[in-house]
């Protein structure tokens, strides 16, 4: 594959695509948005935090995916009690009394921290690093993580007793935020219909993790025209209520905008948006299908916006509009 051309290697992820897409589908009904921003997040190398109420299948997509790229899973459920070293592992004694490392549930391909703001933030903070680092240190020695490796974590949006809301700065490590809607009622229905009689599909393997991996150097090659770059930069801007740049929406309920870190993400996402539709380059228009996801987590409201009920989301379509 790797003496295949950019061009022809995006032609093969376009088809790879697809039939991700039908296996999964095979699964999980309805949820396409979220799919198709999970694959998004996967190909160009980000974390996802996924937020929705219970029993909006996270767990089973997440794990339904794994399979499908032929990933190694892990499930990490995160409560007041977890440990760092539950996540990243131990020292323990051998029989010969040496030390041995003990690997933790983070080494793997696909981690699921469910509920990661049930955890305090010094367990936070050890998946948080390994995110960043790609690499665990215990006792002074580092150890690499698998290749790909993801993060998704899901939290809960209506439950607030007993939780430790991620920090901003944590938060921002995140390349999406992905929000769960409740199903239609049509999807429902089929959800009911296939779930409640003797139903097993098999999930056929698509991708490698070495496939990923190509993909993921292809898509960071393609090339960006300047007019992408300076419309993805200046939308950053416009949520920053003290630069010049600043929109009148922006300043009246913002009271902290995003840094750096969304624009790079707004670009890099916008290319695996246009390649996963074929295009060899990306334009405006990916960065826009991709913005809501990528800021809603990096802008602060402030007092005015939440007293007159208006959301993250709203703020960001109506700079996305003018």
């Amino acid at each position: 594959m790797n003496t295949m051309s950019d061009s022809a290697v995006i032609d093969s992820l376009v088809k790879k695509y697809q039939e991700l897409k039908s296996e999964i589908g095979k699964i999980i009904i309805g949820q396409d948005k979220v799919v198709d921003s999970l694959l998004v997040s996967i190909f160009t190398g980000g974390h996802c935090l996924l937020v929705g109420v219970p029993g909006l299948a996270k767990t089973l997509m997440i794990n339904t995916l794994s399979k499908a790229l032929g990933l190694k899973y892990s499930r990490i459920q995160f409560t007041p009690d977890l440990m760092p070293s539950d996540i990243i592992g131990t020292e323990i004694l051998d029989e010969n009394r040496q030390f041995k490392f003990v690997k933790g549930s983070v080494f793997s391909n696909i981690v699921l921290a469910d509920e990661i703001n049930r955890t305090p933030p010094k367990t936070q903070a050890a998946l948080l690093e390994a995110m960043m680092e790609k690499s665990v240190t215990v006792s002074g020695v580092s150890y690499k993580l698998d290749k790909p490796f993801f993060v998704l974590a899901t939290q809960n949006p209506i439950e607030q007793e007993g939780t430790y809301p991620l920090p901003e700065a944590q938060l921002d490590r995140f390349m999406f935020n992905v929000k769960l809607d409740y199903p239609t009622f049509e999807e429902e229905l089929e959800i009911v219909k296939t779930t409640t009689i003797d139903r097993t599909e098999e999930i056929k393997v698509v991708l490698t993790a070495e496939e990923i991996l190509n993909y993921q150097r292809v898509i960071r090659r393609l090339p960006v025209p300047d007019n992408v770059y300076r419309y993805a930069v200046s939308l950053v801007a416009k949520t920053r209520v003290s630069g010049d740049d600043v929109h009148p929406y922006a300043k009246k309920y913002i009271s902290w905008g995003a840094g750096p870190r969304a624009s790079q993400y707004l670009i890099m996402a916008a290319k695996t948006n246009a390649a996963l539709a074929g295009k060899y380059s990306p334009d405006i228009e990916d960065v826009k299908a991709v913005a809501v996801e990528v800021l809603r987590h990096r802008i602060v409201r402030n007092y005015y916006a939440e007293a007159e009920g208006v959301s993250t989301d709203t703020i960001i379509k109506e700079l996305l509009d003018k």
